[in-house]
C-alpha cells in the first residue's frame, strides 16, 4: 500500500515503524510541517508495561528508547512544610526530542521517507491508500472534515503551564504551595541527566490574583521559582520562546470524537482522543494506537475492515483510562477538600484519585475505608467490583451526552 502519515510525532513515526517491519513493500512517507529536531515538550513518561510491549514489536527501537530513559520507583509530596515519602511502580522519562530521534533514524533504517517543514493538511491533503491524521489535538486533516467526525473539544477549569528546570529529580515529585491566593502546585520528574520536566497548573482564581495572567515570561518564571524554590533547590525554571513573550498558560482540552475514520482516513493519537496530563498516558495511548492499527492492518486485507477493528479495539481500551483522567482533573480541580488531611493521608488520596468513590466519599472517610479495604479481602474484593462499575456507567453518561 501507499501509506501517507501527516504528523511526526511519536504516534506517525512509531505506526510507520511497525507498518515497514510488517511488509517492506509498503511505501510510507512521514510528513511533518515543521523542521527536523525541533519539538515542543520537554520529557514524557511511560512505565514497564509500555516498555514490554515496544520490546514485543520493534525490540531494536526499544532497546534504544530504554536505554535512553531515566528510571525512577518512589513518589514524593511536598504539601507546604511538610513531606510524605511512597514507594510505587517503577516509571520511566525520557526526553520529548530523543524519543523523536530514536523513532525518525529507526523508520529512516526500514526505508520510511520523512519529510520536514511539509505542510501536508488540509489544503493538500497527501494522496494515499491510506491518510492517517497523526497531527494533534489541532488536526487539520480532522478539522476539514469536523461534522463527519463529530470532534467535540471541552476544556477544562484549571490552567497550566509545560516547563523544564535543571533541577534533576530522583522521584516523581509533587509540590503544592499555599498563596494568599490560593494553592499552586507542581509535577516534576526526570527525563534526562541534567533536566526535569515541572508542570505547574492551579486554579483560575489563583493565577489570576497572582497576575500570572498578565506578567510577562521572565516575571512569571522568577515568581515560579519563588513560590517553588524549596523543591527546586534554587535552580531555574526554562520556557520555550512563546509569541508575545508571555508564558503559554492554558485549560486542558479533552477532546473526542464520534467516529475515527472517514473512507482511507484514520485518526490516530491526540487527533482522536486527549486525556489529562496528570495520568501520564498520552504518549502511551499514541503508541498504543499505533500497535493496534498495525496490527489490524496486518490482520485485514481490506482497510474499511482494518480501521472499523482498530477504532473499537481502541475505544474499548480507552474506557477506563478517559475515566481515570477524567477523575483525576477533578480531583485537582477540587484539592482545597483534600490539602487539610496530614500529608501522608493526602498522598494516599492522590495516589487515588483515579476512583469514582473519591468525589463521592468525605476525605477523612474515604482515606479510613481505603485502609480498612486494603486489610479486609471482601472489602477490597468490593471496592474493585463497584468502583468499575461506578467508571463504566459514568463513562455511559458522557458518552450519551456526546452522542456517541
Amino acid at each position: 500500500m501507499k501509506i501517507a502519515c501527516v504528523g511526526g510525532g511519536p504516534a506517525g513515526l512509531y505506526l510507520s515503524i511497525l507498518l515497514k517491519r510488517d511488509d517492506p513493500r509498503h511505501d510510507i512517507t512521514v510528513h511533518e510541517r515543521d523542521p527536523e529536531g525541533s519539538t515542543y515538550g520537554w520529557g514524557v513518561t511511560y512505565w514497564r508495561p509500555l516498555l514490554d510491549r515496544l520490546h514485543h514489536h520493534d525490540p531494536e527501537s526499544a532497546r534504544a528508547v530504554q536505554e535512553h530513559s531515566v528510571t525512577w520507583r518512589d513518589g514524593v509530596a511536598h504539601v507546604g512544610a511538610l513531606t510524605a515519602r511512597h514507594r510505587g511502580d517503577t516509571g520511566h522519562g525520557i526526553g520529548r526530542h530523543r524519543l523523536l530521534e530514536i523513532l525518525a533514524a529507526r523508520a529512516r533504517s526500514l526505508g520510511v521517507r520523512l519529510e520536514y517543514g511539509h505542510e501536508a493538511g488540509a489544503d493538500r491533503p497527501p494522496v494515499a491508500d491510506l491518510v492517517v491524521a497523526a497531527d494533534g489535538v489541532g488536526s487539520a486533516l480532522r478539522a476539514r472534515h469536523a461534522a463527519h467526525f463529530g470532534t467535540e473539544v471541552r476544556p477544562g477549569r484549571n490552567r497550566y503551564l509545560w516547563l523544564g528546570t535543571t533541577k534533576v529529580f530522583d522521584a516523581f515529585t509533587f509540590a503544592f504551595t499555599a498563596t494568599d491566593h490560593g494553592w499552586i502546585w507542581a509535577y516534576g520528574y526526570g527525563f534526562g541527566p541534567g533536566h526535569s520536566t515541572c508542570v505547574v497548573e492551579c486554579a483560575p482564581e489563583t493565577w489570576t490574583g497572582l497576575g500570572l495572567d498578565r506578567a510577562d515570561q521572565g516575571e512569571g518564571l522568577a515568581l515560579l521559582e519563588k513560590l517553588f524554590a524549596d523543591v527546586l533547590d534554587g535552580r531555574p525554571l526554562i520556557a520555550r520562546p512563546a509569541a508575545g513573550g508571555a508564558l503559554p498558560w492554558q485549560p486542558f482540552r479533552t477532546l473526542t470524537n464520534r467516529v475515527w475514520s472517514r473512507g482511507n482516513l484514520v485518526l490516530l493519537g491526540d487527533a482522536a482522543h486527549t486525556t489529562h496530563y496528570s495520568i501520564g498516558a498520552g504518549t502511551t495511548l499514541a503508541l498504543e494506537d499505533a500497535i493496534a492499527l498495525a496490527t489490524a492492518l496486518r490482520e485485514h486485507s481490506a482497510v474499511p475492515d482494518a480501521l472499523a477493528r482498530y477504532e473499537a479495539e481502541r475505544r474499548a481500551a480507552l474506557l477506563p483510562v478517559q475515566s481515570a483522567a477524567r477523575y483525576s482533573a477533578r480531583f485537582y480541580e477540587n484539592l482545597p477538600r483534600y490539602l487539610a488531611l496530614p500529608p501522608e493521608q493526602m498522598f494516599a488520596l492522590l495516589g487515588q484519585r483515579h476512583s469514582p468513590l473519591l468525589p463521592h466519599v468525605p476525605p477523612r472517610l474515604y482515606y479510613r475505608l481505603d485502609r480498612a479495604a486494603g486489610r479486609l479481602a471482601p472489602l477490597r474484593r468490593a471496592k474493585r467490583r463497584l468502583g468499575p462499575k461506578m467508571a463504566r456507567l459514568a463513562q455511559t453518561r458522557v458518552l450519551a451526552r456526546a452522542g456517541g
